[in-house]
């Protein structure tokens, strides 16, 4: 008796290990079956689909291309997703969520335009004479924004040394005039430039909703009425980029001063493709948008003006020549002039 009973303890265990082998082996069957049931499917799908396309009836598809082929399907369906998206994106015009979310500054007000006039350490005289010839100050900034949907702003860089007396004299200069732009992680330096205008359009677009946004140097006049009225003629166009064209020499020599270290890439003639002239160029909210979402895969150039026109190359972008945007002296109907 002691001895049965103890062969019966003994082979309980057994009979649970063969029960749950059993168990995971039909798991795994089905499992398996499952998969080969579906390959056989993804394989039938994907010959009748070569031969639709090819015309030559039955035909054989190799393991690679089975492979690649459903790895494209995968893709594809990844595209629809993404573009559906864009899509809903589209219609709340590209407003990056985090804004939403984190209370970010972007404002309630539908405006016209956003203009950033580009300055730089020790240009504390231009900035001034700007104030006093056509920025307005004080009460006027919100006039401006409240009876002409404009706002201006000085866009400017922080010091590589942060902290240092150029960034708390840019941080005095603003405690008084509150009419400054500072972009905290581009560093204010020449070759920076391109990186320092994309910033502002990024900053831009996402805390003011605009018609428009403009870059501006801080050597230029701008005549805000003529500026406004021109503006409201191309409101109909959706992705519009306006400004005085040109297709300036690329230059090789390291010495000359507009030297550009990627000039192979602009083929035997090296000649620019067209952009606006740096002085001042605008582009509507659906370009800034575009800067903005893009932000981390768009490339600079040596110039910002270059980099800018590189990005709508291969865009549905309406290119406008404006002759008012040829900064070079006040005429009739001038829109700016370089001083």
């Amino acid at each position: 008796m002691h001895s049965r009973a103890s062969q019966n303890r003994l082979s309980t265990p057994s009979r649970i290990s063969v029960l749950l082998l059993a168990m995971f082996a039909t798991m795994a069957a089905v499992y398996v079956a499952g998969r080969l049931w579906q390959d056989a499917e993804n394989r039938v799908y994907l010959i009748q689909e070569l031969d639709k396309r090819t015309g030559q009836g039955q035909s054989a598809i190799s393991v690679d291309d089975t492979l690649k082929v459903i790895t494209c399907r995968e893709q594809q369906k990844k595209l629809l997703e993404l573009e559906m998206d864009l899509a809903a994106a589209t219609q709340e015009g590209f407003v990056p969520k985090h804004l939403s979310k984190n209370g970010g500054t972007r404002s309630k007000k539908k405006l016209l335009a956003v203009i950033g006039i580009m300055t730089t350490f020790g240009r504390k005289k231009n900035r001034d004479a700007i104030r006093k010839a056509w920025m307005p100050t004080g009460a006027a900034v919100e006039k401006l924004a409240d009876e002409k949907g404009i706002i201006v702003r000085f866009v400017i860089g922080r010091s590589a040394n942060h902290g240092d007396s150029l960034d708390r004299e840019i941080d005095n200069e603003n405690r008084h005039t509150t009419d400054f732009i500072i972009l905290d992680g581009q560093v204010e330096a020449p070759e920076e430039s391109p990186k320092k205008m994309k910033s502002f359009f990024i900053h831009a677009v996402e805390n003011w909703d605009a018609e428009f946004y403009a870059k501006v140097n801080d050597d230029v006049y701008v005549n805000i009425d003529a500026l406004g009225a021109m503006l409201t003629t191309h409101m109909d166009k959706p992705r519009v980029y306006i400004g005085c064209m040109k297709s300036g020499e690329v230059f090789s020599e390291q010495s000359h001063k507009w030297y550009e270290p990627e000039w192979w890439k602009f083929g035997d003639k090296k000649s620019y493709f067209r952009h606006a002239s740096g002085e001042m160029y605008v582009m509507s909210r659906a370009l800034a948008q575009f800067i903005s979402i893009n932000k981390s895969i768009l490339r600079t150039y040596a110039h910002d003006d270059v980099s800018t026109g590189s990005w709508f190359i291969g865009l549905d972008v309406k290119h406008i020549n404006e002759a008012k945007f040829c900064c070079s002296s006040w005429s009739s109907g001038a829109i700016c002039a370089a001083v």
